[in-house]
């Protein structure tokens, strides 16, 4: 792990480009419709099996299709995380992960929460809900809810809300963020335009940023506009951070950056 001072401006989502053009937008979302209806035919039809390599294939071949009508200026990266997220997706754990994890609307913001506690406890970054009076949630099972602002903690963009419900889908927080350098993780969010997208990355180690009195960690993955309030999970299948922001550092490029859990279990009661 390292710990080095950054004194360098951190990105805010916003700046990463969205996609402008709706009809790509409907193609896009249309070959992951085909891959999830695929997917879905081969659970309701056990004794006939898809092969998964045969499945994967068609689902890169739609991919590649889809590319070519695509405007060169749009980033390759960004239909790539769509593949990554379908076949993460068919890990069942990696599919209960989802089910936990939300879309926060305030106003004209959009980023990413996930539930800690079964009555409706969620996690998620200040900035996606600062200064907004109207805020709803929306799971992917239990669709949407009304929230209430329970905590805020700008210093360290932190927001905790809660929702009325019983029996929710929710993560498991781990008592310390610990983790070793290069450590495999997950994390799901809503980028750009897209909901429930599963993707995995490693941790590189900490890193001060100028104005923070405590390190953040600095994540080797690719993050966009709308991961805000996503949840680092790690092998154990606990929360140890939460997605807040980019970095362009020095020595790794452009790096996601996500408070460790430990500032939430130091502030919340």
């Amino acid at each position: 792990m390292e710990n080095d001072e950054q004194k360098q401006d951190i990105i805010d989502e916003d700046l990463y480009e969205e996609i402008d053009d709706e009809e790509m937008y409907e193609l896009v979302q249309e070959e992951r419709r085909k891959a999830i209806a695929h997917a879905q035919e081969e659970k309701k039809e056990p004794k006939r099996p898809f092969p998964k390599w045969a499945f994967w294939l068609v689902a890169i071949v739609m991919v590649l299709n889809l590319a070519a009508v695509i405007p060169q200026t749009y980033s390759i990266a960004a239909i790539d995380f769509l593949v990554t997220s379908a076949k993460l997706s068919a890990n069942p754990v990696i599919d209960e992960y989802q089910e936990a994890v939300v879309v926060v609307k305030a106003g004209q913001s959009k980023g990413t929460g996930f539930a800690v506690t079964a009555d409706g406890t969620i996690i998620t970054n200040h900035h996606v809900i600062e200064d907004e009076k109207r805020i709803s949630v929306a799971f992917r099972e239990e669709g949407l809810f009304h929230a209430e602002v329970k905590a805020a903690y700008p210093e360290v963009d932190l927001a905790v809300l809660k929702v009325e419900g019983k029996s929710l889908p929710h993560l498991n927080l781990a008592e310390k963020t610990t983790f070793e350098s290069e450590e495999h993780f997950y994390f799901i969010g809503n980028p750009l335009k897209f909901t429930g997208i599963a993707n995995q990355g490693t941790i590189i180690g900490y890193t001060t940023l100028e104005g923070w009195d405590q390190p953040v960690m600095m994540l080797d993955a690719p993050i966009y506009k709308g991961n805000s309030g996503s949840p680092v999970i790690n092998e154990e299948s606990e929360v140890i951070g939460v997605v807040f922001a980019t970095l362009k550092h020095e020595e790794h490029g452009k790096v996601g950056l996500a408070i460790p859990i430990d500032y939430f279990h130091n502030k919340y009661p």
